[in-house]
């Protein structure tokens, strides 16, 4: 007997799996295998490199499903022999030689850009970098609208900061040229421009684009046809 298929879902900047739980929560339901792992947001390759080797290490055909920042992360560590399908959700899809700060730069700029914030850290050899985040009072506004007010407050005080550098190292490959793709659009995301998003999804021939209105953490906010994307997406991988 042919082993399972496994979703794998990779969060974004600002949020950690959690973001994943109404999702998580229904493909569990219906009795398919899921796993949400975490992202440092510290090093491009090194989250990509911890994904692919997540990944690798299952037992069976893997969809591997990005949302933000981790369409990125999904863009590369999908060319693992184990993956068989990706979802880019309000993603970065990048190609082999871009990196994410580029690829903004040739779209309208979103909200969020004029309300990140900057600070110093170090890392464990001691050296020091910078991290963005978002301005905790327009966290809400910028990313999840929609949400309960209480629930928006928790997420912007617990959001995970993004080294910048992390922007800035180039993707070594593009799995979606080799694997079929699907995508999700949040026409009301005001972190990552539909635009760009939209032009990720075009440019990877995704099999088909779900354009929504929604805000950027779409699975918080459309759960319900996001996990029919995913089973359909399932269904036409594997009949």
């Amino acid at each position: 007997m042919a082993p399972p298929l496994t979703y794998v879902l990779v969060h974004g900047a600002f949020t950690d799996a959690s973001c994943w739980w109404p999702i998580t929560l229904r493909l569990l339901g219906s009795g398919h295998r899921v796993l949400a792992p975490p992202i440092m947001m510290r090093s491009f390759a090194g989250d990509c490199a911890y994904i692919r080797c997540v990944v690798d290490r299952i037992d069976g055909p893997v969809i591997l499903v990005g949302h933000g920042y981790g369409g990125a992360v999904a863009a590369v560590a999908g060319a693992s022999t184990q993956v068989v399908g990706l979802v880019f959700i309000d993603g970065y899809v990048l190609d082999a030689g871009e990196n994410i700060a580029e690829l903004r730069e040739l779209f309208p700029r979103a909200d969020i850009a004029r309300h990140l914030v900057a600070a110093l850290f170090r890392d464990e050899r001691d050296t020091v970098g910078t991290e963005l985040s978002i301005d905790i009072p327009q966290f809400p506004f910028l990313v999840a609208e929609g949400l309960s007010d209480d629930e928006a407050q928790v997420l912007a005080v617990s959001q995970r900061p993004i080294a910048v550098a992390a922007l800035s190292e180039r993707a070594p490959t593009a799995a979606w040229r080799h694997r079929p793709t699907w995508g999700v659009v949040s026409l009301g995301d005001r972190t990552i421009h539909p635009d760009l998003q939209r032009f990720g999804c075009r440019r990877a021939q995704a099999r088909r684009i779900l354009e929504l209105d929604a805000p950027h953490l779409v699975m918080r906010t459309h759960p319900t046809e996001i996990v029919d994307l995913l089973l359909d997406a399932a269904a036409d991988l594997i009949p």
